[in-house]
């Protein structure tokens, strides 16, 4: 490679890096700089005090709880899905591989809605769920409710362990799984000491990508919740907060906004972690 080469080459990697450096500053960097920054714009007696509030401490325990049962119920059908989607040939094969990329096609508002007209006053099974609470005298409800949040943040992270798992699962094959199959070993003992063991870093990346984004849903849960302090999560307790108008409110939503960022920054930990063990766990079995 001549000179001229070299130094065009150069070039544009130096300008390729210079692009990439600003727009992360500009587009990631400096919006949670100032977030950070505003939160603490009234000292940390104010900051702490805005942290520790009834609805905010509310909204903290609900997005906690749905990131869990979401990260539990997606973990449980991403396992299920991918395993059938990779190792067995079914009718409706495709049609179930296309039906689990709906939450990324749809807003979270229209997912929201969904329920609302399904579970709703007006809903089709509305009649049903009637009939269940004059049976059994409770008063059981979905939308506006615990269980509609809930459903809606299973909803919106529904796709995203089984997308990447599933291409994990492919590329590494079946031959194990056939041959220790034709030796006599049951479904579940394949499973447990061949397929899991192809899946597992997939797996733990696909939950912390799930754990994110239910962490930060905003749309779908806020179709589906009303009363602050009981289906508020910390999205909706921040939009309560700044839209308030009030000075002090304002700062105390930067301030519960700083506590997404705060995880955010440890699930980006968390997933840098396991990527780098997943690589050097590929070159060892290489």
């Amino acid at each position: 490679m001549d000179n001229t080469t070299q130094r065009g080459s150069s070039l544009v990697k130096g300008i390729l890096i210079t692009i990439s450096i600003l727009f992360v500053g500009i587009m990631l960097i400096l919006p949670m700089v100032y977030v950070i920054s505003s939160a603490l714009s009234k000292g940390f007696s104010f900051y702490f005090r805005s942290l520790t509030t009834e609805y905010v401490v509310s909204a903290l325990l609900l997005t906690l709880l749905a990131t869990l049962v979401a990260v539990g119920v997606n973990t449980f059908f991403g396992i299920m899905a991918s395993w059938a989607l990779t190792r067995f040939q079914f009718k409706g094969k495709q049609v179930l591989a296309t039906l689990i990329d709906i939450p990324f096609s749809i807003s979270p508002v229209i997912a929201g809605l969904s329920y609302i007209m399904t579970f709703g006053r007006m809903g089709w099974a509305a009649p049903l769920m009637d009939w269940i609470n004059r049976t059994f005298h409770t008063d059981f409800q979905v939308v506006f409710a615990l269980p509609g949040v809930l459903l809606a943040t299973i909803f919106v992270t529904f796709p995203f362990i089984s997308r990447e798992v599933i291409p994990v699962l492919n590329s590494e094959g079946c031959d194990e799984e056939e041959a220790a199959a034709l030796m006599g070993a049951g479904g579940f003992t394949i499973f447990r000491k061949i397929t899991f063991p192809k899946m597992k870093w997939a797996l733990i990346y696909g939950m912390i990508l799930c754990g994110a984004r239910a962490l930060g849903e905003f749309g779908a849960v806020s179709a589906l919740s009303k009363t602050r302090g009981r289906t508020f999560t910390l999205p909706l307790e921040i939009d309560a907060l700044y839209m308030s108008g009030d000075s002090d409110s304002i700062v105390s939503a930067f301030s519960v906004s700083s506590i997404l960022v705060i995880l955010a920054i440890i699930v980006l930990i968390l997933r840098n972690i396991f990527e780098y063990r997943e690589k050097r766990s590929g070159r060892k079995a290489g």
